[in-house]
């Protein structure tokens, strides 16, 4: 006799209706479009229209005068002389057409907190900044505000630049492609539900559609890791974002000074560090929420020496990121994005002929010494795919080495439908 699972499945289905229906809203998977590398930050008194190309030259300038020739320059950063060429090649091409990936208009704790007239007057030329740079085609892909937090001593100053700002750059009705601005020392969920409320209002006043502002979460006060009863607040802030949030963003000293942690060892790569972002990462996974590292101060500017031990120092820990699952990080100097890049395009070029070997394999259901499962096949299309946004690889080469075209990696990666 054959037992009837007939029934059984239908009184399951009723059971885990609910379940199954909170999964899905709560846990949409992975966002399908591009995620950047890093996060530029400028004093909104620094900024102006022409920041992104010049960004570019000086870190062109910086790397003539302190690089040497591309061997030296990838043994000073721990690459291999065998990508030397190929790494130096695309940094400086990329240096040269897309300086920065994604920016953002500090007014914040990089700004400081002068008269309201003084700052009101700084987001007017900021907004008008950056629309110019739109018209111009030199703005960044991905560029917003970072605007004072919600605490009680900042939070007017804060709204007042945010629906100002907001405002001066949605004058046609839309915002700009990419805009997304980022709410910074988020110490409550009830600050992430305030959020909401902020673009909601935002969007009904100046007629955005519904939806159109999305913020990052900046994770850099201890009450977002671990709250008074114990939990992880920084998962539910992800779900009080009623699917506004875009990302979580470590602060690296400000997190680490509230541990109480000595000046001199905080570090994106302390203990503790690690212990928030680990947490952070499991609080975002599966929900189309994405992570950023923080930064490194220590920024290589002065002499000969000082630069080289900065691009290093910064090197390794773009590369120790990025093996941790952290594709993203936030730089605060025009002498940091060859590093940054550097650093990147050597991670995704060690990995490509492996990854897409596997990748080969795995579509063409080729024994091989290693069995992958989907999971992992989306993975490893996940890894091509960042290395093709910026710029590691193109492609006719990843056709090359996987066999499979952009649409079909696209889908692997769970980017697109199939």
């Amino acid at each position: 006799m054959t037992f009837d699972t007939t029934d059984l499945t239908r009184e399951l289905d009723a059971h885990l209706a609910d379940a199954d229906s909170a999964l899905a809203q709560r846990f949409p998977g992975e966002r399908p479009d591009r995620q950047p590398v890093h996060t530029v930050y400028v004093p909104a008194s620094r900024y102006d229209a022409s920041l992104v190309p010049r960004w570019g030259e000086e870190a062109l300038a910086v790397l003539d005068e302190h690089g040497g020739d591309p061997q030296a320059y990838a043994a000073l950063l721990g690459i291999g002389p065998d990508l030397a060429e190929d790494v130096v090649g695309r940094v400086r091409a990329k240096l040269a057409t897309e300086p920065v990936e994604d920016l953002r208009v500090d007014f914040e704790d990089g700004y400081g907190a002068p008269a309201d007239d003084v700052e009101d007057a700084a987001v007017d030329a900021s907004a008008a900044a950056l629309l110019e740079s739109v018209r111009a085609g030199t703005v960044a892909p991905f560029h917003g505000i970072r605007f004072k937090s919600f605490e009680a001593p900042t939070r007017a100053r804060g709204v007042r630049t945010l629906a100002r700002f907001v405002e001066a750059v949605a004058a046609d009705g839309s915002l700009p492609d990419g805009f997304v601005v980022t709410l910074p020392k988020v110490t409550s969920v009830e600050q992430v539900e305030a959020m909401v409320v902020a673009c909601e209002r935002l969007e009904s006043g100046l007629g955005l559609r519904s939806g159109a502002l999305g913020f990052e979460i900046q994770v850099e006060t201890p009450q977002a890791i671990l709250g008074p009863d114990g939990t992880a607040l920084v998962a539910r802030m992800v779900h009080a974002a009623a699917g506004r949030c875009t990302g979580l963003h470590y602060g690296t000293y400000d997190y680490s000074a509230s541990l109480g942690v000595a000046a001199a060892y905080q570090s994106m790569e302390h203990p503790a560090a690690d212990h928030a972002k680990a947490v952070m990462q499991v609080a975002a996974a599966g929900t189309g929420v994405r992570l950023s590292d923080g930064s490194t101060n220590i920024l290589p500017v002065g002499s000969r020496e000082a630069v080289h031990a900065a691009w290093a120092l910064h090197a390794r820990l773009v590369r120790r990121s990025l093996e941790r699952g952290y594709y993203q990080g936030w730089d605060l100097h025009p002498a940091q994005l060859p590093s940054r890049y550097a650093a990147t395009y050597a991670f995704y070029r060690e990995g490509l002929p492996a990854a897409a070997e596997r990748l080969r394999n795995y579509v063409g259901q080729v024994d091989s010494g290693v069995m992958d499962e989907p999971a992992t096949a989306r993975a490893l299309a996940d890894f091509v795919v960042r290395g093709l946004d910026c710029g590691a690889t193109d492609d006719a080469e990843v056709k090359e080495l996987t066999g499979i075209d952009r649409h079909r990696l696209d889908v692997l990666a769970k980017r697109a439908a199939g």
